[in-house]
């Protein structure tokens, strides 16, 4: 784990609140120098602390009005990772983790509508030899979404 103090939690948080933040205003507000901005953020990237500036689309905007976290179980653990690399090569599928209980796997899938969804999952999903089937849960809002926290190392 990379020991973030004041300082880089600090530009961490300006670069959380607006991404393409300048470096110089940034460095302005903490009242530091710029090459000192540059200097950090360039160790966080280089440690793996940061790892990129994402756009963020609003999917409703662009056509998707249907999204579920779909729960998958597997006919047999040792096919996850196949299943996984597979599952990597449908488009609508934003994220997809490995996790406890009932299921092997959790995705979450963007569809235009559910009749999309249905398609995703009966066509391209049920299709990948090991899935033994799924349950989806529909999400009617998204309340907030945000980027998890910096952990202080102060004692």
């Amino acid at each position: 784990m990379s020991q973030l103090d004041y300082i880089d939690q600090q530009i961490i948080s300006a670069l959380k609140a607006d991404a393409r933040k300048a470096y110089s205003k940034i460095a302005e507000d903490l009242k530091i120098s710029n090459s000192l901005v540059h200097q950090r953020i360039k160790k966080m990237k280089d440690d793996g602390v940061i790892e990129k500036a994402d756009l963020v689309l609003n999917e409703k905007k662009i056509g998707y009005s249907t999204k579920s976290y779909v729960g998958i179980r597997l006919k047999e653990a040792r096919m996850a990772a196949e299943v996984v690399s597979l599952l990597e090569n449908i488009a609508e599928i934003k994220e997809c983790n490995y996790v406890s209980g009932k299921y092997a796997i959790f995705v979450l899938i963007y569809a235009k509508d559910n009749d999309h969804l249905r398609q995703i999952l009966y066509n391209q999903v049920h299709e990948i030899d090991g899935v033994a089937g799924t349950d989806s849960f529909i999400c009617f809002t998204t309340n907030f979404n945000r980027s998890i926290p910096v952990i202080s190392n102060a004692k």
